[in-house]
Order: C-alpha cells, then structure tokens, then sequence
C-alpha cells in the first residue's frame, strides 16, 4: 500500500511543541503558579493569559490526534508484538527515566527556591503524556491492527464515506462534547493525571488514528472549511473571553477546542505539506527538548526572578534561555552521546528519517511498499 509522505502533521508536532514552551514559562508569571509546582514570578503578568487561554484547550488535545496518527503510520510494517516493543523502547523507557532523573531536577529546584526540605521526589510531572500515550497503543491496539487488516471492508468504507461529508466535522466532535459532559471537570484544562485528561486524550488518539485511516477525505475537508472553522473558533473564544471569563460550560470548551484542531489541520495540510531540512532536524529535536525543557524553565525562574528585572523582560529572558538551553543540550549531549539517545526517545543510531512516511529525504512523495521503511517517533509529547 501506498502512504503519502505528511511533512504537515510533523511540522504541527514540532510547532506544539514550540507552544508548549512558551505555555509553561506563562504559568510561572501567573498568581497560580506555584500552587502546580512552577517557581512563580513576585510580579505576575495576567494579561499573558488571554493569548495563553486561546491555547490552553487545544493545545494537548491536539497532540493526542497527532500521536493517535502515528500509530497508523507505524503499523503499517509492524505487527502488534513489533508496535509494542517500538513504543516500550520510544515512549515507556524515556517516561521512566523521566520520571526517576529528569523531573527530581527541577523539584530539587523548587524545594530550594521555596525553602523546602530537599529530597529526592520521582514524579511523572509533564511527562504525564507519555504513560497516557503507552497505555492507549496497549488498549487500542487489537482496534487498529483490526482496522488495518479490514480497510476495504465495510467498518472501513463507512468511516471513508463519513469523514467526507461536510458535515462529519460536527459528528467529531460529538464524543468530545460527550466527555466534557460526563467528566464534568473541575477546569477543562487540567489535563495532567486527571480521568479527564485520560478520557479525552483517548478519545482524541482514536479519532486521530482514524483521521489519517480514512485517507485524503478528511484533510480535503479540513482544507476545503479552514477559514470557515477558523471564523468560529474565533467566536467561540470570544465569547468565552467577553462573556464567560474565560469559563465556558465543558461542551462548549470541547466544541472550541476541535473548531481550533481542524482550523490548524486544515492550514497545515495547505501550507506545511512539504520537505525542509529545517524540519528533518527539528523533529528529531522536538521529543528529546519535550522532556528537558522545564528544567531550563526552572532555572531560568530560579536566577533572574530574584534579580531586579521587568517582569515583561524577564518572561522574554526565561523563553530564550529555555529554548536556546534544550536545543543546546540535544545538540550537544543527547544527540551525540550513543547511550543518551534511547533515554530521549532517540534510536541509538543516528538516521535520517522523517516522522511521516518513509526515511528517504529525496524530493519524491511517494515510494515503492517494497522499498519504503518507515520510521515514525509519536512524540508522546
């Protein structure tokens, strides 16, 4: 079978990624930081928190139906024993080295900033993603390999013929509305280690595994209504900005939040559905800077907040140097230290590939079943 190269969902991976840096260093001016864990600045700047609030319902969501897409990348040449021993090696191992030696760095920072009695504290932290990853290609994996073994047949046919219709946009986000219902969370967007977040990441990882199943129809779809989906999203947020205070009820934070995923799948697939060396680097940096970058926030926040600098310059200052330390530490140790690179997500050998389709980096979309060899890293992000 043939697979379409997708440089665009990649490109989204890497550009979430991006974001998420950004989000996190916005928690640490805000009031409410510390009460999460984040060194909070003495000087909070709310206001960051309305562009902050555009993506804070979107933002994970998103990263489940990437991670959901490439699972069906992935099984393309893989059984579910070979799917599982990939994902134990790419997703399982870098969580619990997380969990035992990246995220105890940046609690030690925390208890000494705050005082604290200094010890040793292994906790999923951000890396939460990770573990929901695992155990969703656990759960659904008789599902997919069904699916993939069935596509002509009529499970495969019927969800072809729903994803075309113009109107199957709103029938996706049904199942959204429905967990906003049942879940009834205390705040939307706290998806960390919360059934909340585990329900809607699973909803969000089918629905992307099924997205990129279903072939070109649904991305013509989301191509064809972008600035439609686009227009409402907006209003949406509008009105939770001027009328709700940011707190619309649950199904309408899940109807924003997909209005958001397909505006972006739809202007991805338009714009960004092409190669660049900038994005062969840049995806295989993402996984590896997903797992370092608070501890750059964190001592970032643990230096210059005591320092006599604007808060505005400050939340610039703590950006730069979480962006330019993580991509600095891949650069210069994970990517280069052999035993590094599988702690990170990495292959142990150093190989160009692409997340999306086969590793060959040559200017053709399209190769051969026999000779493609895909290679697909979930940033399980």
């Amino acid at each position: 079978m043939i697979i379409e190269r997708r440089h665009d969902i990649d490109w989204l991976r890497v550009l979430a990624i991006g974001l998420l840096l950004i989000y996190h260093v916005a928690i640490a001016f805000q009031p409410w930081g510390v009460f999460i864990g984040f060194i909070q600045s003495n000087e909070p700047i709310e206001a960051i928190w309305i562009p902050m609030s555009i993506l804070n319902i979107w933002r994970i969501p998103l990263l489940f139906f990437v991670s959901g897409m490439g699972v069906w990348f992935a099984i393309q040449r893989r059984d579910w024993i070979q799917l599982l021993a990939e994902r134990s090696r790419r997703i399982l191992l870098p969580y619990i080295f997380g969990i035992l030696a990246i995220v105890p760095l940046h609690i030690f920072l925390w208890q000494d900033y705050y005082t604290q009695e200094i010890k040793y504290v292994p906790n999923p932290a951000h890396l939460w993603f990770l573990g929901n990853i695992f155990v969703y290609v656990i759960l659904l994996s008789p599902v997919f390999f069904y699916l993939k073994r069935n596509r002509q047949g009529p499970i495969g046919h019927f969800v072809k013929r729903l994803l075309a219709n113009q109107w199957s946009l709103l029938l996706l986000m049904i199942p959204f509305i429905l967990e906003g219902i049942i879940s009834a969370p205390q705040e939307y967007e706290m998806y960390a280690m919360t059934w909340h977040g585990f329900a809607l990441g699973l909803v969000a990882f089918c629905t992307g595994f099924c997205c990129v199943f279903a072939g070109s129809v649904f991305w013509n779809n989301v191509k064809k209504q972008r600035w439609m989906l686009f227009t409402h999203a907006v209003i949406f947020y509008l009105i939770r900005l001027l009328f709700f205070e940011l707190r619309t009820p649950d199904y309408l934070m899940a109807v924003e939040s997909c209005l958001w995923i397909f505006t972006v799948f739809g202007f991805g697939y338009r714009h960004l559905n092409q190669p660049s060396k900038a994005l062969e680097y840049l995806s295989q940096a993402a996984y590896p800077v997903y797992i370092i970058h608070m501890i750059f926030i964190y001592i970032g926040c643990y230096v210059l907040f005591p320092m006599n600098v604007s808060s505005f310059g400050t939340f610039i200052i703590v950006n730069i140097f979480t962006f330019v330390g993580s991509m600095m530490m891949y650069e210069l140790l994970i990517r280069r230290v052999r035993f590094l690179r599988p702690l990170f997500g990495l292959q142990i050998h150093k190989k160009r590939n692409d997340r999306f389709g086969d590793t060959k980096s040559s200017s053709k979309a399209y190769d051969s079943p026999g000779n493609r060899k895909i290679d697909i890293q979930t940033m399980e992000s």
